[in-house]
């Protein structure tokens, strides 16, 4: 099974942005967890600050990867494009975001792309990426 992980703007900087929120732990480093928590699943990561470049590397795999875990960052709140993408392909979207997004701010409420998604996870830290693969493994 082929499983991409794309995550957006500012995501390379987990383990130095903001820990109160996001945790201490790189995503390289949560990355080699989940390979070892799911040896089945070949997994693909990608990440971009640059809303173009997410939304063709969505179609790049969008038609013939298994699944796609995204976390679009700030861009879940703004970018109708990234919504329009993940509408346009055939591969499941599971949406994660690892602070609880209906805690923060009322603009973080807003998400293009969580009604074009099979689900949303919020909320969980950076747990939620292993909760959608094994949504995915198990749907």
């Amino acid at each position: 099974m082929q499983i991409a992980i794309i995550n957006g703007p500012n995501l390379n900087l987990l383990g130095k942005r903001e820990p109160n929120i996001y945790g201490n732990q790189t995503f390289e480093d949560y990355l080699a967890v989940l390979k070892k928590k799911f040896p089945s699943v070949s997994f693909h990561y990608y990440q971009s600050n640059v809303e173009g470049e997410l939304i063709n590397e969505i179609q790049r795999v969008g038609f013939s990867f298994d699944g796609i875990v995204i976390n679009p960052g700030g861009y879940t709140h703004t970018s109708v494009a990234l919504g329009d993408a993940i509408a346009a392909i055939t591969t499941p979207v599971v949406e994660v975001h690892i602070s609880n997004i209906f805690r923060r701010e009322d603009f973080r409420k807003l998400s293009h792309v969580s009604g074009k998604s099979i689900g949303v996870i919020s909320g969980l830290g950076m747990y939620g990426y292993a909760l959608a693969v094994d949504y995915l493994l198990n749907k």
